[in-house]
């Protein structure tokens, strides 16, 4: 989640120090807010429809109020009118960079116990209400050590239910030099609590060598299905070329065990590349959707992982070709607005998405781009068409 962000805040600063004659309201739903002067920040968001279709969303807390190094906390929050009101229903003690998802009608949420924490997995079956507790490797404790990820999805290949992580024991405590690329996966009638079910791949490390010595780091991978059948992990790409949005793209053998990666053909222009971003597959328009944030041509000469303020919607039928249908949210500032970390799901016809927000409020507005203070919940209707008009 660092980005280094100190000089490149007080770079915009300078630079772009907008003023407004009124503050705007906040789009979207305001799902939780907490003001800057908390020092504590929403991360994280997380979106799932349960079977009898009630909407349930996450986020965790970070920032130098928190206890996210220690043992962080997440917000669960359930809408039971399709996204118009929402109701905090639990706070877990002891989770971070999770997703939620449902399996075989239960949900779960999966992710790290603390910044840099063990993998684990807790599973609720009363819609959020209460959890498990990750206490051994029989009751969701499913990786010791240090790793990272953020609420990327869950995807279905070869009987098996697959997400990415990476490893984050390095060497070096630098960001994105620290994070070794891989996936884990359980069989689909496996207990999902129980460590001994999960297989993880190899870990791939940071290599200074790849985009002739510009190569940053890579994380937040995407596990998805190819058109071709085969398994890949579309990571976020940091890389020391302004402006540049790329993503990374690995290959994971049929058993999930081994990674690879060929840098001469892996790395591919992807707009929203440098910030997190989740890719899923609809059956119905037989194609790849993702929402991500754009760099606009002002903001060309900056580092792409700052670069927040505009959100898109774009879609690909091959996972290499991208069209942008729409921006989702803009705002012309972005020293202290932000629309990042998107979670979304396709609901019939339309696309839900959470979005972690860093906008106006009364006491001044967010701390930063980053630093968001609202979780807002937002909706794409009919969403097929803007790919049938953009063919």
């Amino acid at each position: 989640m660092k980005i280094h962000l100190t000089a490149f805040v007080l770079l915009l600063a300078v630079l772009f120090s907008p003023v407004y004659a009124k503050k705007e309201k906040v789009p979207g739903i305001v799902v939780d807010y907490l003001p800057a002067s908390t020092k504590t920040f929403i991360g994280s968001p997380s979106i799932v429809v349960l079977p009898n279709g009630d909407y349930i969303a996450s986020h965790d807390f970070f920032g130098p109020a928190t206890t996210e190094h220690e043992r962080a906390l997440t917000a669960v929050f359930r809408s039971a009118d399709k996204g118009k009101s929402w109701k905090k229903v639990a706070e877990i003690k002891g989770q971070f960079w999770s997703n939620l998802f449902v399996h075989q009608n239960a949900l779960y949420l999966m992710g790290c116990w603390k910044h840099h924490g063990n993998i684990i997995l807790r599973r609720s079956l009363d819609g959020g209400n209460s959890w498990s507790e990750p206490t051994d490797s029989t009751h969701g404790l499913l990786r010791e050590g240090e790793y990272h990820t953020a609420p990327v999805p869950m995807v279905v290949f070869h009987g098996r239910l697959y997400r990415a992580f990476e490893y984050a024991k390095s060497t070096s405590n630098a960001w994105g030099i620290r994070y070794s690329a891989m996936v884990i996966s359980a069989p689909l009638d496996a207990d999902l609590l129980v460590a001994s079910n999960w297989t993880n791949s190899n870990y791939l490390t940071y290599d200074s060598t790849y985009l002739d010595g510009k190569f940053g780091g890579w994380l937040e991978g995407n596990a998805v299905v190819a058109p071709d059948g085969k398994l890949l992990d579309f990571l976020r790409v940091e890389t020391k070329e302004l402006g540049r949005d790329m993503t990374a793209i690995l290959t994971i053998s049929e058993d999930g065990k081994t990674a690879t990666f060929d840098p001469a053909t892996g790395f591919l222009d992807f707009a929203g590349g440098a910030r997190k971003f989740s890719i899923r597959y609809d059956e119905t328009s037989k194609r790849y959707w993702t929402i991500s944030n754009l760099i606009t041509k002002e903001f060309a000469s900056f580092s792409a992982g700052g670069i927040r303020n505009t959100l898109i919607l774009q879609s690909s039928s091959d996972l290499r070709t991208w069209t942008i249908h729409k921006i989702l949210l803009h705002h012309p500032d972005v020293l202290k607005h932000g629309f990042q970390y998107v979670d979304w799901q396709f609901d019939g016809k339309n696309i839900l998405f959470l979005c972690r927000t860093a906008f106006d409020d009364k006491f001044g507005g967010a701390d930063n781009f980053h630093n968001a203070n609202y979780l807002t919940f937002h909706r794409i209707k009919n969403f097929r068409c803007l790919a049938s008009k953009s063919r």
